[in-house]
Parts: C-alpha cells; sequence; structure tokens
C-alpha cells in the first residue's frame, strides 16, 4: 500500500524538469536536479571562487565548499569527513585506488553481479582474479561460496550493495565478516543502492564505499569513502608538487569546485525529504527510510503489473532489493521498447547498462540486454502507470 504521509507532491514540486510532464523511470542511470542543487551551483559562480591555497577570500571560498562537501557525504554514508576522497566518477576513483591497493601476487575477488566500474579496475592490477557466481534465475549471490574464494592471499573483495539492473540487494556485512576474517579488504560499491535508502557503510563492514552524486539528486561528482587512516596507508601515483596529506593525495587535478557546492546541497535535499528534527545524518537516515518505503511500495505495483503481461519477462527474483525493475518484451527489442514508452513519455533505459558480467550470466548481452525502469523518491504512480499502460499496447 502506498504512503500517504509520504510528501511526494512537495517532494516533485523541488524538480523543475519534471515539469515536462515525462514520466522519469531512468533514475537509475541518473536522477534529475532540485532548484536547491541548482541554485547552489549558481550561488557558487556568482560569488566567485579561486583555487584552493590562495591568500584571497574567492580561494577560501573554494576550501570552505570542499570542506562541506566532505563533511555532507561523510554523513550520507556513515563515515568521516578526512575519508572522502572527492574526483569526476565513481569510475575514475575506483581505477586510481585499485593501482594502490593491488597487484601482482595479490588476490582479489569480485562478483558477476556488479556494475564493470567495480570488477575492470581489479582484474586489470595484474593481481589474481576469483569470481563470485550470481545465481541467474533468483538474481541472488550466494555467500556461502565466498569461503571458498577468500584465502590467505586475498588482498580485496569488491561487491555491490545493490545491482544497478536486478537491484538486487547482496549481504554484503556477512561477505565483509568473512574478508575481514581473512584480513582482506572490502571495497562496496553504493551507487546504485545509496539513493535508495539509508546507508551504514560501517554496519556494511565497507573499508571502501563508492558513491555518485548524480543517482542521488547531485551534480556528476564521485567520492570513495574510508577510515583515513586506511588511506595513510596507500601510496597513489601522484604529481610530485600535489598534497601528501589525505584524502587530498588521491585527489588529481583542481576540483569542480561549484559542483561540489551542489554535492552538499543535495544532501541536504535529502534530509530533508521528509520533516525532521535532529543531526543532519538522524534526519538522513529518517528521510531516506521513508523514501524507500515509499519506492518500495511503488515497485510492489510495478512489479506485479509487469509480471502479470504474459509476453514480458522479468529477470531475477531477489529477497532484498531496490525498486528497480529488467525485464524484455517478446516480439520487440529492448531499443524498440525504450522508444516506444519515450513516444508515450516514458523515460527508461535499455542494454546491458555496464552490468556486462551480470546480462552475460543472464545470457542477455549479445541479444541487446533488456529494458531497465527504476523508481526513486520523486516518481509517483501516475508514472508507474503510464509505463505499465504502454508496456500493455505492445502486447
Amino acid at each position: 500500500m502506498l504512503d500517504p504521509t509520504f510528501p511526494i507532491e512537495l517532494v516533485r514540486s523541488s524538480y523543475p524538469a519534471l515539469a515536462d510532464g515525462f514520466a522519469y523511470l531512468d533514475g537509475a542511470a541518473g536522477t534529475q536536479t532540485p532548484q536547491p542543487v541548482i541554485d547552489a551551483v549558481s550561488a557558487a559562480y556568482r560569488a566567485g571562487i579561486g583555487n584552493v591555497g590562495g591568500a584571497f577570500p574567492a580561494s577560501d571560498r573554494s576550501g570552505a565548499i570542499v570542506a562541506a562537501c566532505r563533511a555532507a557525504v561523510a554523513d550520507l554514508v556513515g563515515g568521516h569527513p578526512d575519508g572522502v576522497v572527492l574526483g569526476p566518477n565513481m569510475t575514475t576513483l575506483t581505477y586510481r585506488l585499485a593501482r594502490a591497493i593491488a597487484g601482482p601476487g595479490d588476490e582479489v575477488v569480485v562478483s558477476r553481479l556488479d556494475h564493470d566500474a567495480n570488477v575492470r579496475p581489479w582484474t586489470q592490477t595484474g593481481a589474481t582474479v576469483r569470481w563470485a557466481e550470481v545465481d541467474p534465475v533468483t538474481g541472488e549471490l550466494p555467500v556461502a561460496q565466498y569461503a571458498d574464494l577468500i584465502g590467505e592471499r586475498t588482498r580485496l573483495v569488491a561487491v555491490t550493495a545493490a545491482s544497478n539492473i536486478l537491484g538486487t540487494r547482496p549481504d554484503v556485512a556477512a561477505i565483509a565478516e568473512l574478508a575481514h576474517r581473512a584480513g582482506a579488504l572490502m571495497y562496496v560499491d553504493g551507487v546504485h543502492a545509496t539513493p535508495h535508502g539509508p546507508v551504514d557503510m560501517r554496519a556494511l563492514g565497507a573499508d571502501f564505499y563508492a558513491t555518485s552524486a548524480y543517482k542521488w539528486s547531485g551534480p556528476h561528482i564521485g567520492a570513495v569513502v574510508a577510515d583515513p587512516a586506511l588511506l595513510e596507508t596507500l601510496r597513489p601515483d601522484k604529481l610530485a608538487s600535489s598534497p601528501d596529506t589525505v584524502p587530498e593525495r588521491f585527489e588529481t587535478g583542481t576540483a569542480a569546485f561549484a559542483d561540489l557546492a551542489g554535492v552538499t546541497a543535495a544532501v541536504d535535499h535529502l534530509a530533508a525529504l521528509v520533516p525532521g528534527t535532529g543531526t543532519r545524518r538522524e534526519r538522513l537516515l529518517a528521510s531516506m527510510s521513508a523514501a524507500e518505503e515509499h519506492e518500495l511500495a511503488l515497485f510492489a505495483v510495478l512489479i506485479e503489473g509487469l509480471e502479470t503481461m504474459p509476453h514480458v519477462t522479468v529477470y531475477g527474483k531477489p529477497a532484498r532489493r531496490t525498486a528497480t525493475a529488467y525485464f524484455n518484451v517478446a516480439g520487440h527489442t529492448p531499443r524498440q521498447v525504450a522508444e516506444h514508452l519515450a513516444g508515450l513519455g516514458v523515460n527508461v533505459w535499455n542494454g546491458h547498462n555496464y552490468a556486462w558480467e551480470l546480462t552475460g550470466a543472464l545470457g542477455i548481452r549479445d541479444s541487446g540486454g533488456a529494458v531497465r525502469a527504476g523508481l526513486v523518491h520523486y516518481n509517483d504512480r501516475s508514472d508507474v502507470d503510464r509505463l505499465l499502460e504502454g508496456v500493455a499496447r505492445l502486447g
């Protein structure tokens, strides 16, 4: 049952893009941006910003923006501000960290469930690679297999907190317990999980937690959060002249300061989706819990509607999942379905969506993958109804 207390109309009114009348069910590829984020980015440029470390006010403003952004991301995922590494995107940061963590002589464990950004950077380090397999029927990632995959030479286990196409939420904490028992590190891809509920990276057992702000209403900025003491043990390649402090030594080039201001505004926006009091962290936990309940209630309508259509094949039946559906329609390619729905004012994605190994395991990668419809907190019942009506017309 839909939650009547979730202020969906108020939430939607914050997003100017929604005024175009389309049903934005492409949130798994990137969300729309609320007005407070747009205003924060514009305000940073209007005020004047400069590179950090200068002896003038514009430089001080940039430094304050960076510090505020680190604090905001830390509040969002339950980390420490001094352990927030910022960059252009999660993929770039993961490649950078992978080169600093693993290499020949090490072993890494990756999974077929993951987005390729949490697979290829590790398989290309020169370390020995061990694979965790997915159940192609349920979409689950069985924990038991990790007992055989993790050993004394395991340097790191990379796993997603939620599949970006099936929505599967594996038992990351149980996998982390096995990894830590063997002295291995846990690199958790939280890009798809973070927009869909409260995050506690410590409870997950994540030594590194990666996320992307554009998946939760922010600008195109990536972040990896770790214990500052752990970052101190790693020596990434860097310019001789750039800072050697943590977390700065993991960040190459000049930051996109105005976008970082937008990241902070996005976190504040998420913390205020529902009325609340307390610290920002406390408000985020409450707000994102309410958003998750709203999404899953809508998703129950969406997935039931798709599964009852005889011409539709839905992939995966995980026990715990985000509000993400991956499906094909008989007699139509995924691209044709997406084009048909776009003509009806419904935005969905088609293809492998960088879930390269998973679509291979499902046996659909070479045939064009499938259609992905993902709900986020600003979607409403009318969005779901329009999608289901559009898919029904193809039967």
